[in-house]
């Protein structure tokens, strides 16, 4: 397992359970085409594309290749990384037929080959990585779950950080675990609790 700080960017769930028994990272799905749709979703990938650079990883056929042009073109600013899979025919275990164009995406690819072409892509391991600290168990002590206004409170706390504003609250996890510690999160919180009693 390597830790990569980039956040993934695949195109289905099943990239990224595939992925996620391979690197530690923050892996984000376009649903396929859905992002052309998805501003919640596209504001999110340009938040990490900023804030700590982002990998497009779609599959080598044309959709994938879609996939990532739109992504190039729609994300001006912070750093984007091309990792490509090679175009290895085949099918998928669960899939009755092979794709349109016959080659495996990136779920049926073997995994040392997905490794290999994030080496030739010059994306290596993060090792000065600190262990999230935001846990469950924090956002339940700072009030941003459990209580009748924690809701109201994420909101503000996603808005003070110019995060969408749909996100689960494991997707706000994982991105407040890129961004700061658990002590820095309580300081911001004070600070979002202190400016509202002065309104």
């Amino acid at each position: 397992m390597i830790k990569i700080k980039q956040a993934i960017i695949v195109e289905g769930k099943y990239d990224k359970i595939k992925l996620s028994s391979l690197v530690d990272a923050v892996i984000i799905t376009t649903n396929g085409y859905g992002i052309f749709k998805d501003k919640e979703k596209l504001s999110l990938i340009r938040y990490y594309a900023e804030k700590t650079g982002i990998i497009i990883l779609t599959d080598s056929d044309s959709s994938g290749f879609k996939i990532r042009g739109y992504l190039k073109g729609a994300i001006s600013r912070g750093s984007i990384k091309h990792v490509y899979i090679p175009d290895i025919l085949g099918k998928e275990k669960r899939k009755d037929k092979p794709s349109a164009e016959g080659k495996l995406g990136v779920e049926g690819i073997k995994s040392e080959i997905i490794l290999e072409a994030f080496r030739k892509a010059g994306i290596s391991a993060d090792e000065s990585s600190r262990k999230p600290d935001i846990t469950s168990v924090v956002f339940y002590e700072l009030g941003l779950s459990g209580s009748a206004n924690s809701s109201e409170l994420r909101r503000k706390l996603q808005k003070s950080l110019g995060l969408p504003e749909l996100m689960s609250n494991t997707a706000l996890m994982e991105v407040l675990n890129t961004m700061m510690d658990a002590e820095a999160l309580a300081e911001k919180i004070a600070q979002i609790k202190e400016d509202a009693d002065e309104i």
